[in-house]
């Protein structure tokens, strides 16, 4: 790609090289990239995993993963603010929300935000993961995840004002026209983390205006705000990638509770943490029984299935399976209802399987999934290689290989594979994927 004079943003011609930008913008400075291909996201999917991120679990409990704002003012109930099937696209929400703002209020502007969006639609995961493959085999996988966030609406500026993130964003554009505008350093003095009215500090900004197609990169350390243009409502997809203030406890979490699709959005904002203690932890006085205070052994009992290292070491083999096989973008969708294999079933990879030792058996992960298998390092090495080798092999002559005493066990860890995304049946290879290696961890 060819690089435009020297400037605080550098604008430049796709297609994406990663190289050159490994080199010359990660942890430097904003690149305006123009015309990307091919892209992770289409608008009309972009639409249809709206609508699926989005469902209320009830009529007044907003969706734990979304947003929803009325010019500067959060919504506390869903009270159909988010979009639905009915609407058939981004436009016939628009057309919508309208007429629902103008008997609502006299304010017109909106904001929705969807957080874990990568977590809603398999092709679309599987699309951003091979996206950023290039990018992490040159700068290293995100120590605790990549974020996705969708942002839409015609909202004055981003809800929060001028902020910083601890994350380096890539801004995928995909509908209408939206404003950055950025801050090398922070423009006000003033003890405050974030700033809604910034209109005095305008002049020591710049700004880029990504059209649909085009993909916006800045370094985590650039304070920013997201802008409306004339009004007009836009749509974009932003991945978040882990670069500044990185915190021990967000291992920790990971690691003790995992991570959900409701919880994995910035980690800041805590949806997931060790559970609070609920007893107070001041007490009149010593127990008599030399017991802890209630308070401290709620929190101990939450620690209490780690105490044994075997199992601890088992616990990081698997998290660390799980990040790998989905190169940072945690949680990855859950699996698809499982389906019996037979023998006459031709099966083939279509994603990398990692496997390791772990309690005296295999953890064998694949998409961001692990499962646990009887099968030796001996037995599955040979059935892996096989898979992912072309043409496709039927279940049957992929277990004849295999003692007898082992077939069923194979069986079901092929099914377990499928459910991941990790196979694919013979008469649905013309759209396969590349295949990748198979590893041990």
């Amino acid at each position: 790609m060819t690089t435009a004079p020297a400037s605080e943003l550098a604008v430049v011609q796709g297609p994406l090289d990663w190289d050159e930008f490994a080199a010359r913008y990660w942890d430097q400075r904003p690149v305006l990239i123009k015309g990307v291909r091919p892209a992770p996201y289409e608008l009309g999917e972009v639409f249809a995993t709206a609508v699926l991120s989005t469902r209320p679990p009830s009529p007044y409990l907003m969706p734990p993963n979304a947003q929803f704002a009325v010019g500067r003012f959060q919504q506390s109930e869903p009270a159909g603010w988010f979009p639905c099937a009915e609407d058939g696209s981004f436009d016939g929400y628009r057309r919508r929300l309208d007429t629902e703002l103008a008997a609502f209020s006299k304010e017109t502007r909106y904001a929705l935000t969807v957080h874990a969006f990568h977590a809603f639609h398999a092709g679309q995961w599987e699309r951003q993961r091979a996206f950023f493959e290039p990018l992490w085999e040159r700068t290293g996988l995100p120590l605790s995840g990549a974020i996705t966030t969708l942002f839409h609406g015609n909202y004055e500026h981003t809800p929060v004002g001028v902020h910083k993130d601890r994350f380096a964003t890539f801004l995928f554009a995909l509908e209408g026209r939206k404003r950055m505008r950025f801050w090398r350093e922070r423009p006000w003095t003033a003890p405050v983390t974030t700033v809604l009215d910034y209109q005095p500090y305008l002049a020591s900004s710049f700004t880029a205006e990504p059209e649909p197609g085009d993909l916006l990169y800045w370094p985590a350390d650039y304070y920013h705000v997201g802008e409306s243009v004339d009004g007009g409502s836009a749509t974009s997809v932003n991945v978040g990638v882990p670069r500044e203030a990185h915190r021990a406890v967000y291992d920790v979490d990971d690691l003790l509770l995992g991570k959900t699709s409701d919880a994995m959005v910035d980690p800041d904002a805590g949806l997931v943490r060790l559970p609070a203690a609920t007893a107070p932890l001041s007490v009149p006085g010593p127990p008599a029984d030399g017991a802890l205070p209630e308070a401290l052994e709620q929190t101990l009992r939450v620690f209490q299935e780690y105490r044994d290292p075997d199992r601890m070491r088992d616990r990081v083999t698997a998290v660390s399976l799980r990040n790998l096989t989905a190169s940072g973008l945690c949680p990855a969708p859950p699996p698809e209802p499982p389906r019996p294999l037979d023998d006459a079933t031709a099966v083939l990879a279509r994603t990398r399987v990692l496997h390791a030792p772990a309690g005296g058996a295999l953890l064998c992960a694949a998409n961001g999934h692990v499962t646990r298998t009887a099968l030796t390092p001996q037995q599955l090495d040979p059935l892996l290689h096989r898979l992912a080798a072309r043409p496709p092999v039927p279940v049957g002559e992929l277990l004849a290989a295999l003692p007898p005493a082992a077939r069923e066990d194979a069986r079901r860890l092929l099914e377990e594979l499928e459910t991941f995304r990790a196979l694919t049946r013979g008469q649905g290879l013309s759209g396969l994927r590349r295949v990748l290696p198979v590893h041990k961890l």
